[in-house]
């Protein structure tokens, strides 16, 4: 069963149990997935599960981002929905790797670039995003290659 279906199919059970919350929730990633069908022109064939979880690795980060601002203006309501929002969505979402498991990712990529500096940082956080996907935070990877390189 390809992602976009476990969603349809979990769309449905929280429609006939009626949890507004995750169906809401729900929608609006099925919607995420139209839109990029019908960006990349693949609204017949439908996307990757590859593609799907990168769209909503994005909803997560949005989400995320959401729940900074909210607790600062603090909007404490707000920033609870989107919490429940963010574990809905992580459950279509590989699990997170470690920070350990990153920082392996980071030493591999430093020891291939050779004496690496702060210079390489970019192409460095490149590499580690690439190895670890979606699993990964992008923030997460960047605080620790920075403190990797400031060694």
């Amino acid at each position: 069963m390809s992602l976009k279906e476990r969603i349809n199919g979990d769309l449905k059970t929280a429609l006939l149990a009626s949890d507004k919350q995750t169906t809401t929730t729900l929608r609006g990633l099925k919607s995420v997935i139209l839109d990029g069908e019908i960006a990349q022109n693949k609204r017949e064939t439908g996307l990757s599960d590859d593609v799907v979880t990168q769209l909503l690795a994005k909803e997560l980060k949005k989400r995320k981002e959401s729940i900074d601002l909210y607790d600062k203006a603090g909007a404490k309501d707000k920033a609870d929905l989107e919490r429940a929002e963010i574990t809905c969505i992580q459950q279509y979402l590989p699990e997170a790797m470690s920070e350990d498991d990153v920082k392996a990712l980071i030493d591999k990529a430093v020891a291939s670039a050779g004496d690496a500096g702060t210079q390489q940082m970019g192409q460095i956080i490149g590499q580690v995003k690439a190895g670890a996907g979606p699993a990964a935070d992008g923030a997460v990877i960047a605080r620790l290659v920075k403190e990797r390189l400031s060694q």
